[in-house]
């Protein structure tokens, strides 16, 4: 019998709330399928198995709460049937489902204008939509669409939500979510700062040559398709690494466990407030156009809150790039289990001092906020010189 569960799904999780199952008893399972929806502080996740199996038992019901390492569900193994396997008991009973209140009932605009929709097949309804539905137990059949064809849109399910909640007199929530993940953010990062003897430093990086040679790789592309100096920052830093691995891994159990694949977290401020630090996996072994791809598609989900559990869980090293909201410098503060946490400014004109002359240089500052107990400063310094030294020769990237 194989155990599945909750994983954490980054260092300010200690539960989530058990949105969807995509599996049933009796299903295949394969390493990396997407079998459940958990919705954390920050944002809905896809969970993926990292086990094979059939499935045996559902253990949580949708709607309930479980903490990180509770037993999700159970797997057959090979040679297992169903008749010979032992039922795992429940860590708790599911909870019933709470009867529809009546401001969750749709008024009778609404159930016109549902069925003024049209009726030629299924309607259409975005994923994020239907799971912020059934998380409120809004009848999703019967609410009015505004997106293209009588879409119904996550604009109208946020809509109808807070007019329930209103209905109540509960607080919306989004405020709820917002105060959470503010909550979930201020332990990882209060437990980060009393666990890890963090030390800064800091290197003004030249950009002349990167910069230049961003406008000829991108002269011929359309905005769609343009590298941003961002990935440029992301291959350098996973390349420095090749050099200085004890920068990128993770500080568990009173011991060091460098990582042999670079999988980058990437800092992303959500619309609504907070910050969520998704993977790109393989950065290392990925061209800029890839990376280009892998950051647009990850800033996307994470903003609609559709990303999966594995980018969630394992970063091994994070970049976190503030030069948009125009500040200098940024001093980071490592997510745990990492080891290192770089950051970047702003691009701004700076006196250079080149040749022997002085002339007005395009520079950003990049810093490394690193362990203690993994590295010192002499490491450290190393392998910033190292990223800065990749931004020189852009076009080996």
């Amino acid at each position: 019998m194989i155990s599945f569960t909750l994983p954490a799904l980054g260092s300010d999780m200690d539960q989530g709330k058990l949105l969807q199952w995509r599996i049933k008893p009796g299903d295949r399972v394969g390493r990396g399928q997407v079998v459940a929806v958990v919705d954390t502080s920050k944002a809905a996740v896809d969970v993926e198995s990292w086990q094979e199996g059939t499935v045996f038992e559902l253990l949580v019901a949708p709607g309930e709460t479980i903490p990180v390492g509770a037993v999700l569900a159970t797997l057959l193994e090979p040679g297992e049937t169903p008749e010979t396997a032992v039922r795992t008991p429940a860590a708790r009973p599911a909870a019933p489902a709470a009867p529809p209140s009546r401001a969750a009932q749709p008024a009778p605009a609404a159930i016109a204008a549902a069925a003024a929709a049209p009726s030629g097949g299924r309607r259409r309804v975005s994923p994020a939509a239907r799971k912020l539905a059934e998380e409120h137990g809004i009848a999703i059949d019967q609410l009015p669409g505004t997106g293209p064809d009588g879409a119904v849109t996550l604009q109208d399910v946020q809509h109808a939500a807070e007019a329930q909640l209103k209905a109540a007199g509960a607080p919306a929530a989004g405020a709820d979510r917002h105060a959470e993940m503010r909550r979930a953010i201020a332990a990882a990062m209060s437990r980060s700062k009393r666990e890890i003897p963090h030390y800064y430093l800091s290197e003004p990086i030249p950009l002349q040559h990167a910069q230049a040679w961003l406008a000829d790789a991108n002269a011929g592309r359309d905005i769609s398709s343009r590298l941003l100096l961002a990935v440029l920052q992301l291959k350098a830093v996973a390349l420095a690494l090749d050099r200085h691995p004890d920068i990128n891994g993770f500080y568990l159990d009173g011991a060091h466990r460098p990582s042999a694949a670079v999988h980058v977290g990437v800092a992303i401020s959500l619309r609504h407030g907070g910050l969520i630090a998704p993977a790109i996996h393989d950065v290392r072994q990925k061209s800029l156009d890839e990376l280009m791809r892998d950051l647009s598609d990850l800033v996307r989900r994470a903003r609609a809150g559709s990303l999966r559990s594995s980018e969630m869980s394992d970063p091994t090293i994070t970049v976190t790039n503030l030069g948009d909201q125009g500040v200098d410098a940024v001093s980071g503060v490592i997510y745990p289990p990492q080891v290192a946490l770089v950051g970047f400014g702003r691009v701004q004109e700076r006196a250079w001092a080149s040749d022997g002359a002085l002339r007005a240089m395009p520079a950003v500052t990049a810093t490394l906020a690193a362990d203690h107990r993994v590295s010192d400063g002499h490491y450290g310094a190393l392998f910033l010189a190292e990223v800065r030294d990749w931004l020189q020769r852009p076009e080996q990237l």
